[in-house]
């Protein structure tokens, strides 16, 4: 992970001229033929993991599954933990730090994004960023949408197609858009 990077970019507004951003575009370009690999190459698992290593900058747990096609439009800001899995069309938007905590489940085309804009047309172009943090044995259901700043609790279920836009509670079920506190998990 670059967190030099990082720290330089996370939880705050970055405007279209700024030097880092085209340092963030210059990243980006050169991981695109690390996300052709693993997406579009018949890798065997060992394979997959030393790539996705090389994309994240740090290495991978054995332990830990995704299931291609995988999305990032950054991919240096990205922690995984152990025993996660990460199904089929999953999209991270990391600019702003993804950290996943062991035993997370991702269900598939799930959106994680750390990164939004401002709502002035006159610095739109700009980036906010914000991390999120996937707590212990968490579960993104199919198709839910984790907005920049959220952290999802220990034990946390969040609905398919839910959209998170703030924090949720360890050991509950959430649901909706925007997703809201719809059972507890004893």
């Amino acid at each position: 992970m670059d967190t030099e990077l990082k720290d330089r970019v996370s939880g705050r507004y970055i405007a279209a001229g700024e030097a880092v951003f085209e340092e963030i575009h210059r990243i980006q370009r050169t991981i695109e033929p690390t996300l052709m690999r693993l997406n579009y190459q018949l890798l065997q698992k060992d394979e997959f993991q030393r790539t996705l290593s090389d994309l994240i900058g740090d290495p991978v747990d054995d332990s830990v599954t995704v299931l291609p096609p995988f999305y990032t439009d950054f991919g240096k800001h990205i922690t995984l933990g152990t025993g996660i899995f990460i199904n089929r069309g999953v999209m991270f938007t990391d600019l702003g730090g993804i950290d996943i905590e062991d035993h997370v489940l991702i269900g598939p085309f799930a959106k994680l994004l750390t990164v939004n804009h401002p709502t002035d047309p006159n610095e739109r172009r700009g980036l906010i960023t914000k991390p999120i943090r996937v707590k212990r044995n968490a579960w993104i259901g199919a198709g839910a949408t984790i907005l920049p700043g959220v952290t999802i609790g220990e034990n946390a279920i969040v609905a398919a197609n839910a959209t998170v836009t703030k924090d949720v509670p360890d050991n509950v079920t959430v649901a909706g858009t925007p997703a809201r506190i719809v059972g507890a998990i004893e």
